[in-house]
Formats: C-alpha cells, structure tokens, sequence
C-alpha cells in the first residue's frame, strides 16, 4: 500500500518531505502535485521506476520523460543551453514549462530520446514540487500523471491514492494543484517549437 502525506500547499511540513524523499531515494515511486498537474517520479538512476511509469500510464519507451530540476544551475548540468535560448528559458521560469534540449553526458542515455539525443527539463513552480527536489538534492525523473483511456489528468490526492495504491509507493497531497499539463517547447534545433500547448503562456514562444 502506498503511503499518504497530506501537506501544507505553501509551507508543506518538513518532517512529511523527507520522508518522501527517503522513500524516493530508496527506490520507490512517488505521485506528487505540481504547477501544472500531479506528476509520477523517482530518482535519476531508477531504471525500474522508469519502467514502472510506463506500465501506468502505457506507453513505449520512445516516451519523452521530463527531468524536474529545482534551480537552473541543476538544469545547467542537465542540458546544452546558448545564451539567447537562456534568456528566453529563465524569463518563463520557474512556471509551467516543459523544454526540450541536446542533454548532456550528465544525463542516462536510456533517458535521452533515440535520435536527437535530447531530453525534457522544467523548474516547477509549485512549493510542494519545489520542497521535494531541494531536501532530494538532485533533480527528479518525472512523467504527468495521465491513465490510460483518460482526457483529463488526475487532481485529486486520495483518488490517486485509491486507484494507484498498489502501483506507488507514496502520494503527496497539498490539496492545490494545477489542472492542464505543461507547455512544452522544443528547443533541441536552437528555435523554439511549441509541441504542446498546455499550462504555460505559448506567447513568448510564439
């Protein structure tokens, strides 16, 4: 059975945090809120997260996995990133954003898409998300937690805990959570091409 945290939304209690975090470090899957929408993750280096996060949601592993990163000095170590695609990227962060970029050697290959090498970054802007990557001190394998079959994501803490129970090992509640999935834009050819319209302003992007 998974574990259930009910947290603060704007300060979540630091005792409940690490506890995920241990779990997470320990290997276990976890589903937390974000900016945008609940989230599955687990830790870089876990390949049968990884896997077990496909088994949820049924998908291949062409699927284009987001690494959360907590500042941009951990998405600097992560990504390949010149000073005008930079700009661009930290005027709309932390916020509800999804980029894709060349990654470096930094990053897993088995997380790197087949061909382009690239992989997806984003700084959340939601404390709980926020809270979970600074007590990890790394950032965070992450997919949005969409069900197969489904056209909206789950909101909701408690169901999540209902119907994933024996699919997780923990759920994160803060009662506040974002409704529509990230904006995700492309950046992997050095323009930027919005691919999913989603949470974020597409303006600057545009």
């Amino acid at each position: 059975m998974a574990r259930y945290f009910d947290v603060h939304p704007r300060d979540p209690q630091p005792r409940a945090i690490a506890q995920a975090v241990q779990i997470v470090r320990d290997g276990g899957l976890i589903a937390y809120p974000t900016d945008s929408v609940f989230a599955l993750g687990c830790s870089l280096g876990n390949a049968e997260g990884k896997q077990r996060i496909l088994r949820i949601r049924h998908l291949d592993d062409r699927h284009h996995f987001t690494l959360l990163c907590k500042d941009f000095a951990q998405l600097g170590q992560l990504v390949q990133i010149d000073n005008h695609v930079f700009r661009a990227i930290k005027a709309a962060t932390p916020g509800s954003y999804t980029f894709i970029l060349p990654a470096t050697k930094e990053v897993p290959r088995r997380l790197l898409h087949e061909r382009k090498r690239t992989v997806g970054v984003r700084i959340p802007d939601h404390p709980v998300a926020l809270a979970l990557l600074q007590e990890l001190g790394e950032p965070m394998l992450t997919s949005s937690l969409l069900l197969p079959g489904e056209a909206e994501p789950l909101t909701d803490g408690w169901q999540i805990k209902e119907l994933l129970d024996h699919q997780v090992d923990a759920v994160i509640d803060s009662g506040e959570c974002g409704r529509e999935p990230t904006t995700v834009v492309d950046y992997s050819d050095g323009a930027a091409q919005i691919l999913r319209h989603g949470a974020g302003d597409p303006t600057p992007f545009e």
